[in-house]
Formats: C-alpha cells, structure tokens, sequence
C-alpha cells in the first residue's frame, strides 16, 4: 500500500511561507508529478513529505497512519536524488545492496533483492563495475536500483534526469515509465520540464507561490486548465493569449477585424488559443493579420512566429511543410472549438 494524503500542509522558514495549506490525496500506485517554476515549492513538498524538512503546520499521512512526526526512516519512503550520490569505491552490486547491509538483512535476501532489481533495470551485465565506467544513465538506474530493493512504500523523485542530456532525458523517461507500470507503486516525482510531467504522470500537480493550482491528468489540464496559469504552464510551445472583449456579437480584438463571438461569454477579457489550433488562412477579410518574424523548420512541423501588433508575438504551429518567409504578411484564424476565455482574474470561464 502506499496512498499518502497531506491535510493542510504548511511550512515556514522564519516569518517566510513557502507552503500554504496544501491539501492533497495521492492514490496507492499512481504517478503522480509535482511542476511549477523556480521557487514555487514543489521540491520543498517532496521533502516535507519524505521527512528531510520538517512540517510547521498541518498533517502528513500514509496509509491512514499520521507520520507527520515520524522521522525519514519510519516512513517507509525511498528517495531519487537530482545526483546519483553513489559510493565511488564500492560495485554497482554493492552501491545497490548497501542499504540493506547496514540494516543487517542476511546476505541471501541482500543478493536476492539486488539481482531481480538488477534484472528490472537491466543492469546484469554491470554488477561488478564501479560506478566512474558508467554512463549518466546507467547511474541513475543504479541510483534507483538502490530504493527498489528496499521494497518502499512509495518512491520519491526530485529532478532525477536533470543532469542527462537530452536522448538520455528520453531514453530514461521510458525507464521509468516501464518501472512504474512492473512495479505498480506509488510514485512521486518533481520537475520543472511539463513535457517530462506529461508523458509520465497518472496526475500532475501545479504549483505556484506554494499553493496548488490545479490537479488532474495531463489530458484533463491540457484541454481544461482552471486559470491562466495553468493553460500557459501546461503545453509546450505555450498558448497564445490575447486581450479581448465581447461587442455587438463580436470578440474584438484590437487592431484587427475580431472573430464571431460564437460561445463567447460576455466577461472574457482574455482569448487563449493554443498553436496547433491557429489556422493559417488569407490576410483578406482574416480575423488577424501579422507578419512572419521567425519560421522554424523542424521536419514534421513548423513553428511561425507572426508579430500581430498589439496583440503580441503569437506562435503557430503548422504540421507539415509550409513555405513561409519571415516578412511575410499572414493571415490566422481561432476556430471557435479551440478557443479558451478567461476573466479579468485570470480564471477560466467553461463555455
């Protein structure tokens, strides 16, 4: 088992609230991602869940049971660090087995746990090497290794690919993905790439200042954000967002012809578009018009950055080969399934 919820979760450093009653329920065996940006806490979370910070106020539970006083040990948690903080002298067989050594479980149980982790990870061949002959990939699996074969109840992740390049990023995102699927445990994982948060996790948590903005699946934040943050956080290249206003039957947007306001809510002050939703039409009669600054060829698609005056520097994002030259005059088009509006707080308002 490993469900785990925090009721009303605070923490302060001094007179300085990092965390602002978080209130939260994590499922036994799902994988579920913390994201936000620089400063907004969510490392700050997994620590004050895995025991290395103390919780000022409010509640820690795991399976039912109130840990919030219980020290890192007594709660069952292994943590993946950013650094691999492997033993340089020792094997990756005895890095692995090491916790428990000193934990003076028997040396059968000890080579037991190692190989079928070993075996998961695919690390066999690398046993008896020592970690300076192993790649950054190969390390963060020793790394991981190392909490499996202490059968935890949950596994902690704080930026664990940090520090791989970028096929390695990928490579390892399918690891983990494959390890929670055999293992079926409760994950937790923290990072600032929503593009890692989306391919991997059951739920994702957004963050910001220390409160939760919005949790779900990545589906349901993508096609659903609750706020402006949420819609331009979640999504990579990032929604376009123009100011607006809804007239005489129109969203007008200024400087431009403005679309038909079909299930345009009256207190919209703020249209969203994603760039895979711009449709690139005639600048005759287009409700934009703006001029191509920079085309992006990458293969299956392209990315135009078209400079449409007051309204900003908006991204389209065009599948296929599309011949388009920066200086270029363009028009675009927001399909009335595909637009999102916000009010004058930045809240989503569902149409």
């Amino acid at each position: 088992m490993g469900a785990i919820t925090l009721q009303g979760v605070e923490k302060w450093f001094g007179s300085v609230q990092v965390i602002k009653g978080v209130d939260l329920e994590i499922g036994d065996g799902e994988f579920v991602i913390f994201v936000g940006p620089s400063g907004c806490g969510k490392s700050t979370l997994l620590r004050l869940i895995s025991g290395l910070e103390d919780i000022s106020r409010g509640s820690l539970l795991i399976d039912g049971k109130d840990v919030t006083a219980e020290p890192p040990s007594g709660r069952g948690l292994a943590m993946v660090f950013q650094s691999y903080a492997l033993y340089p002298h020792m094997t990756v067989r005895e890095n692995m087995g090491f916790g428990l050594k000193t934990a003076g479980a028997p040396k059968k149980e000890i080579k037991a746990k190692v190989d079928e982790a070993a075996r998961v990870l695919k690390l066999e061949p690398l046993l008896d090497r020592r970690p300076k002959d192993l790649s950054g990939g190969q390390r963060q699996r020793v790394a991981i290794g190392r909490s499996i074969v202490r059968e935890p109840t949950a596994f902690l992740f704080d930026e664990p690919l940090s520090n791989l390049d970028a096929a390695l990023r990928v490579e390892m995102r399918f690891e983990i993905a494959k390890l929670h699927q055999n293992l079926g445990a409760t994950m937790i994982y923290v990072t600032h790439d929503q593009v890692e948060a989306m391919t991997l996790a059951d739920k994702i948590v957004v963050l910001q200042a220390g409160v939760i903005e919005q949790v779900g699946s990545p589906r349901e934040l993508y096609e659903k954000p609750d706020n402006l943050f949420v819609a331009q956080f979640i999504g990579s290249p990032k929604m376009n967002v123009m100011p607006c206003r809804v007239a005489d039957g129109r969203i007008v947007l200024e400087g431009h012809a403005g679309a038909a306001a079909e299930g345009a809510p009256p207190a919209a002050t703020q249209l969203g578009v994603r760039p895979e939703h711009v449709a690139l039409v005639a600048p005759e009669g287009a409700e934009v018009t703006g001029t191509v600054e920079v085309s992006e060829y990458l293969g299956a698609d392209v990315m135009l950055f078209v400079d449409c005056g007051a309204l900003g520097v908006l991204n389209v994002r065009h599948v296929g080969d599309i011949r388009v030259k920066p200086g270029e005059t363009v028009g675009l088009s927001f399909p009335a399934a595909h637009r999102y509006f916000f009010d004058a707080d930045g809240k989503a308002i569902r149409t």
